[in-house]
């Protein structure tokens, strides 16, 4: 079953800046994204339910220092990314 990723206006601002501060980490980010699609459990991307105050979210990691949040719609098969970037960027800290 493949998922559809549904951005929004405010993900998709966070996505260009920061690519723009991480061009060389383009192709994974894609690589990542992808993968999501077509199947979220892959192991490369390391989906994991968040804890605390993220308790409702999802991450998977882009590689071993950033990674990108989500929020699951398993009604729908739909997958909403909310913030990308290092795991302080992400989660405030």
């Amino acid at each position: 079953m493949n998922y559809k990723i549904r951005y929004t206006k405010s993900y998709e601002r966070r996505a260009r800046k920061f690519l723009k501060q991480h061009p060389e980490l383009k192709e994974q980010y894609r690589k990542t994204l992808k993968l999501l699609e077509v199947n979220p459990h892959h192991p490369s991307i390391h989906l994991h339910k968040l804890t605390g105050k993220f308790k409702d979210l999802y991450a998977v990691s882009i590689n071993i220092r950033y990674r990108i949040v989500l929020h699951f719609i398993f009604k729908e098969d739909t997958i909403v990314p909310i913030s990308v970037g290092s795991h302080n960027e992400v989660y405030g800290n």
